[in-house]
């Protein structure tokens, strides 16, 4: 089964506690604190695998989760970072967060994508040794991996998308151009899933085609089978719509063209204008008198226009020769940006309370809503810390903390990110 979307969701390991623990040795009665951190939690990563065609396996098993890091132990010993959750995705997934619909990353590369970061260790108690506090008797937790439900989406990458009503010799055409080898029968939606095939003329002079099956009238609003896969054309880069000249079929040859176009445009207008060569095929089955009046139909409407007899060969040089002129003058296949998650998406609906304590003069707060935001906080950007400060001031942190009599220069720990209050 060809499955194309789908929605999971992903949860990154949490970050191992680290220790209270004190330095014991023969003859030292008293040692200084020496607990040591938690490791990591694993991320989780998303993948390429060009083996893969299909988001099948995603249909049955629908939530990933990441192993926790380990705790610290006495000694300064640190916890063990836990491994990372490898997920392998086809070529040209798209990744979004659910609830915002925001792309989080496109996975038409062979670069490697953490989807869900592992969280951090807890410090051990080694780490809040001060002059003024020898003795720290508290560590803190490890903070929790991120969460997501996302969905996947596979948009194939092809140069050039096959448009055209079913059995109009789409499937004919990808097999004697291509290796594909697609399964072809006289009967409607033969083709029920997206075919790529690879067409080359020798070294840089080659294309990936992709057979849009089951486009039919209606298809944008969930006819016949091509609704599912009018995303798999918004990638390529040209159209190649084939049209039965003949009207074999007992269709009209200009409706098939206008009706198929239509659909493109209900679906994405930006698919509308995509550069487009027309071919009429089934010449054999066609009088001389129907192939000029539709020749000059299309040519009148501004269209480059072939035809072919795809089961012999007849003109499928001359095609393919057309689609890579055409694709030499055409930017790459597209590629979609990564967008950044909006605020009330990071909160999530979680409640936005907090808890302050005082431990050893580090006002420690306590507030879960906050790990997203902190992971998306770059430490090194001042527009960045500002933003967080923002997010401090509006929950009402900051107002608690004077109430609990922090003062200039005390230390403020929020889970692995402290630093010196300032008035």
């Amino acid at each position: 089964m060809f499955v194309d979307k789908a929605v999971i969701k992903i949860k990154a390991g949490d970050g191992g506690n680290g220790a209270v623990a004190f330095h014991r040795e023969k003859y030292i009665t008293s040692g200084g604190p020496d607990g040591g951190d938690g490791g990591k939690g694993g991320d989780i990563v998303f993948v390429v695998d060009t083996n893969l065609s299909t988001l099948n396996d995603f249909k049955y098993k629908r939530k990933y989760k990441a192993p926790n890091g380990s705790d610290g132990q006495g000694g300064r010993r640190n916890g063990k970072k836990a491994e990372d959750l490898i997920i392998k995705v086809p070529k040209g997934t798209i990744i979004r967060e659910n609830e915002s619909g925001v792309i989080m990353a496109d996975m038409s590369t062979d670069d490697s994508f953490i989807a869900a970061k592992g969280g951090r260790g807890g410090w051990g108690n080694s780490h809040f040794a001060t002059a003024t506090r020898q003795t720290p008797r508290f560590a803190k937790p490890g903070t929790p991996g991120e969460e997501w439900e996302v969905t996947l989406e596979l948009k194939l990458l092809a140069d050039v998308g096959l448009l055209g009503f079913p059995n109009v010799g789409k499937s004919s055409f990808i097999s004697v151009v291509s290796e594909a080898k697609p399964i072809i029968a006289d009967y409607h939606f033969t083709t029920i899933t997206p075919v790529l095939g690879v067409v080359s003329r020798g070294e840089g002079n080659s294309f990936v085609i992709a057979d849009i099956p089951g486009l039919i009238e209606g298809a944008s609003e969930g006819v016949g089978l091509g609704h599912a896969f009018l995303r798999h054309v918004d990638r390529c880069r040209m159209l190649v719509h084939i049209v039965d000249v003949a009207g074999s079929e007992g269709r009209d040859p200009k409706e098939d063209f206008e009706k198929i176009n239509l659909e493109l445009e209900r679906f994405n207008p930006e698919l509308s204008e995509r550069p487009q060569i027309v071919v009429g095929n089934k010449i054999d089955l066609a009088t001389d008198e129907q192939r000029e009046e539709f020749r000059a139909y299309i040519e009148e409407k501004g269209y480059r226009y072939l035809e072919m007899c795809a089961p012999i060969t007849e003109g499928t040089k001359e095609v393919v020769d057309a689609i890579l002129e055409m694709l030499s003058t055409l930017p790459p296949v597209r590629q979609y940006e990564s967008e950044e998650i909006p605020l009330e998406t990071l909160l999530g609906k979680q409640n936005t309370g907090f808890e302050i304590t005082v431990e050893d003069d580090v006002y420690i707060v306590e507030a879960p809503w906050l790990i997203r935001i902190i992971c998306h906080t770059d430490l090194d950007d001042y527009e960045s810390l500002q933003y967080f400060q923002r997010v401090l001031i509006s929950s009402g942190i900051i107002d608690a903390l004077r109430e609990k009599g922090i003062n200039e220069g005390d230390i403020v720990s929020i889970y692995d990110f402290e630093f010196e209050f300032m008035n």
